[in-house]
């Protein structure tokens, strides 16, 4: 088995890319996915989130607001790190579950939006980051998902900065790029990790 950790800032089209490898045969852990589902209503995830920030951050049917929390989290630090301290810990552990279940040639890749601000690197095989400039990031998040360009911006500059993502990243996939010429070097980088999964496996023999 290769442990990939997949990381970008927000923007960056880490998405597309994650999309591409399965595509390919990866397996994804999600980890965005399972963080929503560990504070899905009833669980104790949810529960720890309501003492922490009150029940303002409930929507009306009892789901998590995601929004109205995000607007609370992104624009303090120290409120990021109360959320990031009840949600973490329960996202490690499902995705743990989700990694052992994958077949022993398996590439497992752990997409994680995260990964450097948490000092993650050391858990994976390598690390794989997908690049795009501030500016583009911005366009996107702004054209794409609607975001105000305030709102963009605290969400940039709550996550590592471009420098300290590339400094732990193996390989760099650069989404600067047309997309045809993205789906050319995942292409490059997946040949890459199945040759990388196969000597692995076979030093393990």
């Amino acid at each position: 088995m290769l442990k990939v950790g997949l990381t970008g800032g927000i923007g960056a089209g880490k998405s597309e890319v994650s999309r591409l490898l399965v595509e390919h045969g990866a397996v994804l852990i999600d980890a965005d996915r399972i963080a929503r589902e560990v504070v899905a209503p009833g669980t104790p995830g949810l529960a720890a989130v309501v003492a922490a920030f009150g029940e303002d951050v409930l929507a009306e049917d009892g789901s998590l607001d995601r929004p109205r929390l995000g607007s609370i989290v992104f624009a303090d630090p120290d409120r990021l790190a109360v959320l990031n301290s009840i949600v973490h810990p329960l996202v490690g552990a499902r995705s743990r579950e989700l990694e052992s279940a994958a077949a022993d040639d398996a590439v497992v890749v752990h997409d994680v939006p995260l990964l450097a601000e948490n000092a993650l690197a050391p858990l994976y095989d390598l690390v794989v980051v997908v690049d795009a400039s501030p500016e583009t990031q911005l366009d996107r998040l702004v054209r794409l998902r609607g975001m105000t360009e305030q709102d963009a911006r605290a969400r940039m500059a709550a996550q590592a900065t471009r420098e300290k993502r590339l400094e732990i990243a193996d390989v760099v996939i650069d989404n600067d790029v047309p997309l045809e010429e993205l789906h050319r070097r995942v292409r490059e980088v997946w040949d890459e990790l199945v040759r990388r999964a196969r000597a692995s496996g076979a030093s393990e023999e």
